[in-house]
């Protein structure tokens, strides 16, 4: 720790417990994935919240918040750290978030704060900086999550918004009501896979929701990338999405349930006449219902939150603050997922309700960033910002009056590819009326007037008649990109500079490695009609994916339940699978998954067979890319979720060949 921040520490420590208890509370609800458009006080046309409508009737809604990267964890980071990606460490979803930096919990905390985390974290890394933490593991499941603490893991049985505001008002009723608290409620809803709640089931069944003006978009008129993507509605929602299956972490009674209504709703998808542009209507009715009832029981949940502060008498001293890590796309430009600079994901929803402070209804148009969310609750609690941290403290705008020189643009800077969804690295600015885009993978640029083109369908990057306007955005780039410190913007992140070695591989026989989970593996070109052989040394603290290429299509994975390792392939939808024996927690084994050429299954641990069963080769290439310690896309094997790994992997290796007695052995920890 520098000493200046050291210095800092020590002071607020040393705060008077007096003046401590002077400071409001702070309640930070926050969600994953959730669209402006699917909030009624932005103006929704699919949905209505009322208890997020209620927070902004009670207080101020930022009509121009952005992201800095709109993608879990980095945004996450971001609002921890006050800092962007290229600054924290956390650029894409891949790396292990360094706790050891400073975050306004921290802070808050050394302040003499109470402080408090439930539900999803996602970062990898244990929480930091908080008195109290019970946290989802990895992504989590929408129904009987595993629950991670300082104290241990276990598995609670219900449907995991419930489940996370139950953990947030127990927390308030047991905490120390001497002194001011920080909680943070973070919700999974509505991430992927969009899995209601029962009582939600029937939500939206007679209706047919309005449809986004660009759901048909054929993405000319902008760089090569857009089409190239894997997030379209018409081709890449999976099984588990569209609940043509349901997760295998059901208990009897749910799975009944929750098949019968999709069965019932899946008729329409299933039908054999649906041209392509029907199949992709229904689709998209079937995605979006999912998506919104998740919302409906978040919506629920936070209305259960704000009337535990109003019947607990805490709501007058409270900050309540509600945000989502991003925006998402609700079937604009045909999509589903984030990433891309266009304002449908760079765009986040940010309400703040402070009593005595922002004026009820009030609504907010000057341009905020997720970046400013640590220096604003740092100011609200009378804690001095490190110098550091590259947001602003939005209490001047809660107060009523923004500074005469606030930002007028915002930078972006997407990182994750090599990643799902295949969205390629790109950076740029926003203006109250441009946008200016460089996809530098491309070596392509866009441009939009998004007061012509709203919808962002046509660049006129190039054009003679907006020359002058790109010549001040990219002049404005430059100078954001300084500010930002951001002074190396094209540099490739030490996995992407291994993965492009390995590129040059053998694909027939040759090792992809990674020397740890942060690494990320070169994602094979060509699996189709080959044998396999996967692996990683493991050290078990739970369960988790080891490694997964592909989905619930086309797809082979190695992962852990219940401390038993597995390995799975499905093709065409049909999955075959392996199971070991149940290890002990703190294990440090070999394990190895083996696709042969008859398309037999066979599972190794420490060198020794410990299974087989029958499968096949996959017929075709899997579309989404190889991750390590996670599953992002739709799930291979028998788990929901993303599914990360909860332990240590080391020397991950994929062959595109089933390997001998021999290399195995040799594979093994030594």
């Amino acid at each position: 720790m520098r000493a200046a921040s050291l210095v800092s520490f020590l002071l607020l420590v040393a705060a008077p417990a007096a003046q401590a208890s002077k400071r409001p509370n702070i309640v930070f609800i926050f969600s994953d994935d959730h669209a402006c458009h699917a909030i009624s006080a932005y103006g929704s046309r699919v949905n209505q919240t009322p208890h997020i409508d209620r927070l902004a009737k009670q207080g101020m809604l930022f009509r121009n918040a952005f992201v800095t990267n709109s993608i879990c964890a980095p945004s996450r980071a971001v609002i921890l750290t006050g800092k962007h990606s290229h600054r924290n460490g956390q650029h894409t979803n891949g790396e292990v978030f360094d706790g050891a930096q400073a975050t306004f919990p921290k802070l808050l905390r050394a302040a003499g704060y109470q402080t408090a985390l439930v539900g999803k974290w996602h970062l990898v890394s244990e929480p930091t900086g908080f008195d109290h933490w019970q946290v989802l593991q990895g992504q989590g499941p929408y129904y009987n999550p595993r629950l991670l603490s300082a104290q241990g893991s276990e598995v609670v049985t219900g449907y995991t918004t419930d489940l996370i505001t139950d953990l947030a008002v127990q927390w308030l009723e047991e905490r120390d009501d001497e002194r001011p608290f920080l909680l943070m409620v973070q919700h999974k809803a509505p991430h992927r896979e969009w899995l209601p709640a029962q009582r939600h089931l029937g939500l939206y069944a007679d209706a047919d929701l309005p449809e986004p003006p660009t759901l048909f978009d054929d993405w000319r008129g902008r760089a090569a990338g857009a089409a190239a993507q894997t997030m379209s509605i018409r081709r890449d929602l999976s099984r588990l999405d569209l609940k043509l299956e349901v997760p295998r972490n059901l208990n009897p009674a749910q799975a009944a349930e929750l098949s019968a209504a999709f069965a019932h709703e899946n008729q329409r998808l299933q039908d054999p006449g649906l041209s392509d542009d029907d199949l992709v209507r229904a689709k998209y009715q079937r995605y979006v219902k999912d998506y919104l009832r998740c919302v409906a029981a978040m919506d629920e949940n936070i209305g259960r939150l704000l009337d535990h502060l109003d019947t607990s008498g805490l709501a007058a001293d409270t900050v309540v603050v509600y945000a989502s890590d991003q925006g998402f796309y609700l079937g604009d430009h045909g999509w589903y997922d984030k990433r891309w600079m266009y304002e449908e994901s760079l765009r986040f929803p940010l309400i703040v309700r402070w009593p005595g402070a922002v004026r009820a209804g009030s609504d907010e148009p000057h341009f905020v960033q997720n970046l400013d969310v640590a220096q604003t609750f740092l100011e609200i609690a009378g804690v001095e910002a490190p110098a550091d941290m590259q947001g602003r403290s939005l209490v001047p705008l809660l107060r009523g009056t923004p500074p005469a020189d606030w930002r007028e643009s915002v930078y972006y800077h997407y990182w994750e590819n090599p990643g799902a969804h295949n969205v390629p690295r790109h950076y740029g600015v926003r203006t109250q009326r441009h946008k200016l885009i460089r996809y530098y993978q491309l070596d392509a640029w866009e441009l939009f007037d998004l007061e012509r083109d709203p919808h962002e369908c046509k660049s006129v990057y190039g054009e003679p008649a907006y020359a002058e306007v790109q010549v001040e955005l990219e002049r404005e780039l430059r100078r954001l990109q300084t500010e930002a410190g951001d002074d190396d913007p094209h540099r490739v992140l030490p996995h992407q500079a291994q993965l492009a070695a390995r590129a040059q591989a053998d694909a027939a026989g040759k090792a992809v490695q990674a020397t740890d989970a942060r690494a990320a593996v070169e994602t094979p070109s060509d699996v189709a009609g080959k044998a396999l052989t996967v692996g990683a040394h493991c050290v078990l603290r739970g369960d988790g994916v080891v490694l997964a290429h592909g989905g619930s299509r086309f797809g082979y994975a190695l992962y852990f339940s219940a401390g038993v390792p597995c390995f799975a392939v499905r093709d065409r939808g049909t999955l075959s699978e392996v199971r070991g024996s149940r290890l002990e927690r703190g294990a440090k084994v070999c394990v190895q998954g083996m696709l042969d050429a008859a398309g037999t299954l066979h599972l190794f641990v420490d060198g020794q067979d410990v299974g087989s069963a029958p499968g096949r080769l996959l017929s075709a290439q899997p579309r989404e890319g190889l991750a390590l310690a996670r599953d992002p896309g739709s799930a291979v094997g028998s788990y929901a979720g993303e599914n990360a790994f909860a332990g240590d992997l080391t020397d991950v290796r994929v062959y595109l060949r089933a390997l001998t007695d021999a290399e195995r052995a040799d594979w093994v920890w030594r």
